[in-house]
């Protein structure tokens, strides 16, 4: 009798400290997932709840070196061929095992997204050489191949083949309506989707089986806080645990705060306006173009606006991309943009439709206001509209606006990235353009980053993405604003600055909570 009381003793204790030492963090960001399918959207938002719930071949570091996940390590073969040898005892969400043939089944997948084939392009075939080895080749040597394999997050090919109940393909991809993957996930990543009501939480549950359990968070309850100030309010009043974005006016009172901390970081996202050439005519003018930029006060915006959280920019790319022109600044001179409006025909100026989200980019609302009032100085009223990430998207999509802002981070960490998705001429078939919804197209600019993608000669890369910038510089080709510092903040006791990084996709999986 002894023995068994005190077997039920060590359960209860066992029971009690597992219960003890299991943490929830209460996470809020400015807008939750749009869909579970990982492939629907290429976004930041979606990029981070990728690497919640799915896991990548590979992953970046801090220092912008590459780490193995699903890959434990890759090789070249040859000039277009890379092998790469996964890891084994991996299960998906569903109990299925990770195999070679998961990995070929996403890629194939990715190149048929409206969002991802840009980036997939290069590739010319994946096949499994055994369960635990896929050979990836290029059409030409390709020097971004082991970049763009932290977007590959294998899908679990057993669990979206097939019909669903409504007799519509599983791996169907649609932004706008119900598909299969859209309301299931079944991914390899630390935590699984245990329940989500859109817009209102989701709620994150540790999977059992995973590979890698170097953090002791068991449920992530994420709430999308739209409001900059209430989602500062929330951490300060202790109702939730993590925050990100931080807004640039609270950073002094979140660092005098006891309990809190602040992590802040230079980022290598360029906030930028696109002006839609097939729906204004006068958009077709490079004068109205250059005088657009000209108007904008972006160092003010910087400033004023960003509290000095930014960096005002004249191209594409920041400091330390292949790409970037020391020569390339903000031009902002409304003298000067008076002048060209005029030498254009348009001294009396024209009327303009305008959208932005309001929860997508720090200070977005705020932002497109002020450009909007300072393009009203030299004629163009513009009629602005904001509006929620969620709903933003498909507005922006379907090009209802004449200007349209749109950030962008690099998804290879390389200057041709911004140009492949804002500003080569729209190609569906190819999906580069995907997001050029100025419509810009310059025959000279597709021509140097098509030669680039298989120039493995560093300095050459180097003067090519120099000339597409200089290029879409004189052209005006869009709006650059600026780039975008990152910023998070928590309480105490957590090993915030572990798993943050440029790309602002916090490594979740990998958080401690003392």
């Amino acid at each position: 009798m002894k023995k068994i009381i005190m077997m039920l003793v060590i359960m209860l204790t066992v029971a009690f400290t597992a219960q003890v030492q299991a943490k929830t963090l209460k996470l809020a960001m400015d807008a939750d997932p749009v869909s579970l399918d990982p492939h629907v959207q290429l976004s930041g938002g979606m990029l981070q709840y990728s690497h919640m719930v799915f896991d990548p071949l590979v992953r970046w570091t801090k220092t912008m070196d590459f780490e193995p996940r699903l890959a434990t390590k890759w090789e070249r073969l040859n000039p277009t061929t890379v092998r790469f040898y996964l890891r084994k005892g991996v299960k998906f969400h569903s109990g299925n095992a990770f195999t070679a043939k998961d990995v070929v089944w996403t890629i194939d997948r990715l190149k048929k997204s409206g969002d991802f084939k840009g980036i997939f392009e290069p590739i010319v075939s994946s096949t499994a050489v055994d369960d635990y080895t896929v050979d990836v080749v290029t059409k030409n040597p390709y020097p971004l191949l082991i970049n763009i394999a932290t977007y590959i997050f294998p899908m679990d090919s057993k669990f979206y083949t097939g019909k669903d109940e409504k007799g519509m393909d599983k791996d169907t991809i649609l932004k706008t309506d119900y598909t299969f993957a859209n309301m299931n996930e079944s991914g390899t990543g630390k935590y699984y989707v245990k329940t989500r009501e859109q817009g209102v939480k989701v709620v994150f549950e540790k999977f059992d089986g995973y590979w890698n359990n170097a953090c002791n968070v068991d449920t992530i309850v994420l709430t999308p806080i739209k409001s900059d100030a209430t989602r500062v309010a929330a951490l300060l009043s202790g109702d939730v645990d993590f925050i990100m974005p931080v807004p640039p006016q609270d950073f002094p009172r979140i660092e005098k705060t006891k309990g809190v901390q602040l992590a802040t970081m230079a980022g290598a996202r360029i906030i930028t306006l696109q002006m839609n050439q097939n729906r204004v005519p006068a958009f077709k003018n490079k004068k109205v173009r250059q005088a657009i930029v000209y108007a904008i006060n972006n160092a003010g915006i910087a400033k004023k606006i960003m509290k000095g959280k930014a960096l005002a920019a004249g191209q594409q790319g920041p400091k330390g991309y292949l790409g970037y022109k020391d020569s390339l600044k903000p031009r902002y001179d409304l003298k000067k943009a008076k002048a060209l409006m005029k030498e254009a025909g348009y001294a009396n100026g024209f009327e303009v439709s305008m959208i932005a989200p309001n929860n997508r980019y720090v200070s977005d609302e705020k932002i497109a206001e002020a450009t909007a009032s300072m393009l009203g100085k030299i004629g163009i009223k513009v009629n602005l509209k904001t509006m929620p990430k969620a709903q933003y998207w498909d507005q922006f999509d379907a090009q209802v606006a004449d200007i349209q802002m749109i950030g962008w981070h690099s998804d290879t960490e390389d200057s041709s990235n911004f140009t492949e998705f804002l500003l080569m001429c729209p190609n569906k078939e190819t999906g580069y353009g995907q997001y050029n919804s100025g419509n810009y197209c310059n025959p000279a600019v597709d021509k140097l980053i098509l030669a680039s993608m298989s120039e493995t000669d560093i300095n050459k890369r180097s003067a090519m993405l120099k000339e597409v910038e200089q290029l879409v510089y004189d052209d005006a080709g869009f709006i650059p604003l600026h780039w975008q510092n990152l910023s998070w903040a928590g309480k105490d006791g957590m090993n915030i600055l572990d798993i943050v990084n440029t790309m602002n996709f916090p490594y979740f999986g990998d958080l401690v909570i003392k």
